[in-house]
This record gives C-alpha cells, structure tokens and sequence, in this order.
C-alpha cells in the first residue's frame, strides 16, 4: 500500500515525439521534485552558470579548472598543477572584472590546486607468440650453434623465448 506522505513520483514516458525531445527538462523535474535534491538546484544552477561565465572569460585557460566554491563574494578555482595555477593567476585580476561586469559579486578569488589522477587505462604490453614451428626452429638453432663462450648468451636467449612463448 502507497503512504500519501511519500514525495516519490515514478516517472512516466510520455508518448509524443515532441515532449521526448524535452528530455534534459524532464531530468529537471524530477530533481526538482525530490525535496533534498530541489535544495542543491538552485546551487548546481549558480555554480554551473559562474563555471560558463569564467570559462567564456577565459577559454584558453580554464579548459581545466573548475570551480570549487563560491561562498561570501570568495571565489575558489581549481586547477590540476602548479604552471596552470601560475598563469591564471596572472589573469584573475582580468577574470575578476570580467565577472564584475556580468553582475557577479565577487571581491576575491583563491586558486587550489588539485591533481587529478589520470583515467586512463595503461595500454597492455603486447606480447608477441611463436607458432609451434618457430618455436621448433629456435630449438634447432639453438642445438645447431657450437658451445662456445660467445655463443653462450645467444644460446641462453633462445632458450628463454622457446620457454616464454611455450607456457
């Protein structure tokens, strides 16, 4: 049995073709009907809005940065390393007047930096495998070569590759 208190409302595709292009704004009401999202909205919205704003200030250089806090007129930026944080400090008096005129109140800005771990997957080391036939032939070549001090390293080396390429 459904309680009446619940503020969950299950969301219902709509059939026309016109309001399914209206996805991004469905998504919208559905946070905004949920009560502890709908008090993040107007936040996500500001903070969302002043990240456009700088990045339109500044495009080159705030590609990486992001906006960590924007609390009492105190701006906080993030960047990912210490030569990003050292030019774009040289432009935030720039970035600070730009903001002004688009009407935020903004008296200073701090700049953290803040390494981001890669994402990226490490690229498997491709190893090569011998067919049974080449394996073969190393192993004959090897039996072939005389035992001998120079040939000790090249008997050893193909011994190791018939060994690896065999498990």
């Amino acid at each position: 049995m459904r309680s009446s208190s619940s503020s969950y409302t299950p969301y219902q595709r709509s059939a026309s073709p016109a309001q399914s292009a209206r996805a991004p704004q469905d998504a919208m009401d559905f946070l905004r009907g949920h009560d502890k999202m709908a008090a993040l909205m107007p936040t996500a919205t500001r903070m969302a809005a002043l990240q456009t704003d700088c990045a339109t200030a500044l495009p080159a250089m705030f590609e990486a940065c992001a906006i960590l806090q924007f609390e009492s007129g105190q701006l906080v930026l993030s960047t990912p390393n210490a030569a990003l944080a050292a030019k774009l400090k040289q432009q935030l008096p720039k970035l600070q007047d730009l903001l002004l005129k688009r009407g935020w109140q903004i008296s200073a800005i701090r700049l953290k930096v803040q390494v981001v771990k890669s994402l990226e997957k490490a690229i498997p080391v491709k190893q090569a495998t011998l067919s049974e036939p080449a394996r073969s032939a190393l192993a004959v070549l090897a039996d072939t070569l005389e035992n001998s001090p120079r040939n000790a390293a090249l008997k050893a080396a193909l011994d190791a590759m018939s060994r690896r390429n065999h498990a």
